[in-house]
């Protein structure tokens, strides 16, 4: 069974807009695993634009299921990760002037940094995600980085309107889901999924779990958290 982890980076989002106390990302959480989530993600940015370590902290003694924290390779983020122990870690790229996360890491040059950061999650029993693009070199570096799970950027997918495109990049997605499984890394998805695209990625059967927030956020605005992750629930479970 397929499982899905929510993103409630923009409930701190729009806490942070108004530097407010509310809406609070933990009671989101809380409300997203009532409705059938079993993961909730969160990325700690250098920059605090919405999660602040204290959300971290909460959300480690608080929430039922797993967290996912994604997460650059600073020296002070890593520090914040070793400290709270989270139960996945997912290196992503981040640059300062972006609206979301623009892509998966490159993996094309021997990183030391990535290397390093790795070999401190895993001494700490952290498991470590590599947020990559779908593409056999970007699974295999990773596997030799000694990631224990990589989620698949889908964020090219969800913006492709052209059917056979879209195909195309199914394919890659599903080759490198299926590459990863052989050398034994879990497999993750995310970014840019929503209701109505989700249901073909759904269809790769090697893909572990989703971690899926904008959309959720933008839905539950309207119906409440608890029903609008109830639906992706049951779109991943069809």
């Amino acid at each position: 069974m397929k499982k899905l982890s929510v993103n409630v980076d923009h409930i701190a989002s729009l806490r942070q807009a108004r530097k407010a106390r509310e809406p609070d990302p933990v009671a989101a959480a809380i409300l997203a695993e009532i409705g059938g989530a079993e993961g909730i993600t969160v990325h700690l940015r250098k920059d605090r634009r919405h999660i602040q370590e204290r959300d971290l902290e909460i959300l480690k003694t608080t929430i039922k299921t797993n967290l996912n924290l994604e997460m650059g390779t600073s020296e002070e983020i890593v520090k914040v990760a070793l400290r709270i122990k989270p139960d996945l870690a997912t290196l992503v790229p981040e640059k300062e002037e972006e609206i979301t996360t623009e892509g998966g890491l490159d993996l094309s040059r021997n990183n030391l940094r990535l290397k390093e950061v790795i070999s401190l999650l895993r001494e700490r029993k952290i498991r470590v995600s590599l947020f990559i693009n779908p593409s056999s070199a970007s699974i295999k570096k990773a596997h030799k980085y000694g990631s224990d799970v990589v989620e698949i950027h889908t964020g090219h997918y969800a913006e492709i309107e052209d059917r056979l495109e879209m195909a195309t990049e199914l394919e890659k997605i599903a080759g490198a889901a299926v590459l990863a499984k052989k050398l034994g890394l879990g497999v993750n998805a995310g970014h840019g999924l929503n209701y109505q695209n989700v249901k073909n990625i759904c269809l790769i059967d090697e893909i572990d779990e989703f971690s899926i927030g904008h959309s959720i956020i933008a839905r539950a605005c309207l119906v409440g958290m608890k029903e609008a992750v109830a639906e992706m629930v049951r779109l991943i479970g069809a």
